[in-house]
């Protein structure tokens, strides 16, 4: 499966090379879709084809799905012209919206809500009760652009005094939930920073990627304020019409048995709301406090 990937990112590239997407009235161009890395490339893949499939059917053009080996990977294809749709984290839609001037059309819900939660994780028989419990322990981020990974987990150190550049004897960045969640239970690291859609520990990543009797050895000793939902962005190229086509099909999944279902597998999503740029607000003064720089970490590509 790895190197049909690594065929179907050689390809897309190749042909983002020849000719620049958009819809600039050409309806044979395919339309190209961008999906962030949440948990392992192999498992993303999988589970966008479907969507891919339906999302062809509704706007009648042919979808080419990009699976980005990491979140900078959507930005930078975003920048290069080489995407036309794209699911991104609240973190990599303020870098794309700064590099590429996306424009963001719809954000998740999951049980109702638009926001999620970034918590802090680590075993229960870790011996761990606080943040501060976490000086000179070995810690795992994911992405360095998941909102809920990374950039919401440092501000919610650095609010307690904690700088986990200095005060954490290791850090290590995992590159997806799944990874982080599989490393805090496997005793590779002391704790570290996941999703969680309540403040209860009910439903986590830890709940979603381990069985019940892993899970339960996992505990959330704190939790960030809520983050506005990861979202669906459009490029700037796509015209008004094309732009209201893709809304209303992404909106139509949530509606649908079969699309509520295409969603729930991909990213455990329920169902797609309207969302504003200054939704976001936000994130970007997390990315602030979190003293990270947008530009730099673009340039680590």
């Amino acid at each position: 499966m790895f190197s049909k990937i690594k065929i179907l990112l050689a390809t897309f590239f190749s042909l983002a090379v020849i000719s620049a997407c958009g819809d600039s009235g050409d309806s044979d161009k395919p339309i190209n879709v961008g999906f962030i890395p949440s948990e392992n490339m192999e498992e993303v893949a999988k589970n966008a084809q479907p969507l891919v499939e339906m999302l062809s059917k509704d706007l009648g053009r042919e979808v080419q799905p990009f699976i980005a080996t990491d979140y900078t990977g959507i930005v930078e294809a975003f920048r290069a012209g080489r995407l036309d749709i794209g699911f991104l984290s609240p973190a990599a839609y303020v870098m794309a919206k700064n590099e590429a001037d996306v424009k963001v059309i719809l954000k998740a819900e999951r049980h109702g809500k638009s926001v999620f939660y970034a918590a802090i994780i680590t075993r229960t028989d870790s011996g761990i009760e606080d943040l501060a419990d976490f000086k000179d322990k070995s810690f795992s981020f994911g992405d360095a652009l998941s909102t809920s990974g990374h950039i919401f987990p440092k501000k919610v150190f650095l609010d307690k005094q904690i700088n986990p550049s200095t005060d954490f004897k290791n850090v290590i960045y995992s590159g997806g939930h799944d990874a982080t969640v599989l490393a805090v239970l496997n005793k590779k690291v002391d704790g570290g920073a996941t999703f969680s859609n309540d403040t209860q520990g009910n439903d986590g990543a830890w709940t979603q990627f381990l069985k019940p009797e892993e899970a339960s050895q996992i505990k959330a000793i704190a939790y960030s304020d809520p983050i506005p939902a990861d979202n669906i962005c459009i490029s700037k190229n796509i015209s008004p019409e094309m732009g209201e086509k893709i809304t209303k099909a992404f909106v139509d999944l949530g509606k649908t048995v079969e699309g509520k279902k295409l969603i729930q597998t991909l990213y455990r999503i329920d169902a797609f709301v309207p969302a504003t740029d200054g939704d976001y607000e936000s994130v970007r003064d997390a990315f602030k406090i979190a003293g990270i720089d947008l530009q730099k970490e673009l340039q680590k590509k």
